[in-house]
């Protein structure tokens, strides 16, 4: 393998989920060929003059910096020239790994870097016919063996996202050691009708601390076409369904199912997941869930992010809480 050092190498394209797990190889890689090397990664819209000339630099404890830069569609204007000039001649202490979404956005940085990079490696959408493909490979890659019919079922169950897909595997994997050939009866016992998350089932995981579970059925939900708003405002509702709880109970009152806002049959599950939460919390919480709802009508690069950022962060409140 060509050394990584004194180059560049350009990962390209719209498939977000596999340029990222393609990056992390590179950095991988490169790590292997010079273990004393520093890692410096940065998204380019945050970068400054100085943080891009500190990442191509070298350290005390280093002389050699493998430097990545994610998201260069977005590098901003008074950064392009000057991670242009160091694409055009790297430094051989240096290996430069810059990945760009393709598109539009950005057009005239892709197409200069992709003319200066040794390497250009392009991760176009996968079509759904490449998809079971996709599938079978993530199996054979742990080792795994999975029937020619359940990649499909699959598929059908979480949707066409490569990251959810991915996901997917992981826990179908993980929560079927024993299963020899994993089948679409595998397949539809874990992940049957999952493809119609609604944004109260991610809500339902969040307010009870299930943060893993929520971030899965959050990536389904939005790759099916949920809109980020409904999940903030699922969020908001369930917050505000446990603050009423928790501002009667602390009067001695016993709550009722209908001053809460909740179905009868739901009361029951209901006050062990509220009694988890504080009323300082929920009041942190309720401020998250608000920042993140202006940040997915406009206010961030990726809404999709910000949703994920969010229910990790309610996650901690929840767990202060029930610590405390």
């Amino acid at each position: 393998m060509a050394s990584f050092f004194g180059h560049l190498t350009l990962i390209t394209g719209p498939e977000a989920y596999l340029a990222e797990r393609e990056v992390s190889r590179r950095i991988a890689q490169a790590k292997a060929q010079t273990p004393e090397a520093r890692v410096a990664s940065a998204i380019a819209a945050d970068l400054t003059p100085t943080d891009l000339e500190q990442m191509s630099g070298t350290d005390l404890f280093s002389s050699a910096t493998i430097a990545c830069i994610t998201e260069a569609h977005y590098t901003p204007k008074d950064i392009e020239q000057q991670l242009l000039t160091l694409a055009r001649d790297v430094p051989d202490h240096l290996a430069l790994i810059v990945s760009h979404a393709g598109g539009n956005q950005g057009k005239a940085i892709l197409d200069k870097l992709s003319s200066l990079a040794a390497t250009v490696l392009p991760h176009p959408l996968l079509k759904p016919k490449d998809l079971p493909g996709f599938v079978m490979d993530e199996v054979k890659s742990r080792q795994r063996k999975i029937a020619p019919d359940a990649p499909q079922a699959l598929i059908e169950s979480v949707g066409q996202d490569t990251r959810s897909l991915a996901a997917a595997v992981s826990q179908i994997l993980a929560d079927s050691e024993t299963d020899e050939v994993i089948s679409v009866s595998v397949v539809t016992k874990y992940f049957g009708g999952l493809a119609t998350v609604t944004p109260y089932a991610v809500s339902d995981d969040v307010m009870a601390g299930r943060v893993g579970d929520a971030i899965v059925k959050l990536r389904w939900a939005l790759a099916t076409g949920v809109a980020h708003t409904r999940i903030t405002s699922a969020l908001a509702s369930s917050l505000r369904q446990i603050g009423i709880y928790l501002t009667l109970a602390a009067t001695k009152r016993q709550p009722r199912a209908e001053d809460i806002g909740i179905p009868q049959w739901r009361l029951k599950s209901f006050v062990p997941v509220a009694r988890a939460w504080s009323p300082k919390a929920v009041a942190g919480a309720i401020r998250a869930v608000s920042q993140a709802d202006a940040q997915v009508k406009g206010a961030a690069q990726d809404p999709d992010y910000a949703l994920e950022r969010l229910i990790i962060r309610l996650a901690s409140l929840r767990r202060t809480a029930h610590d405390s």
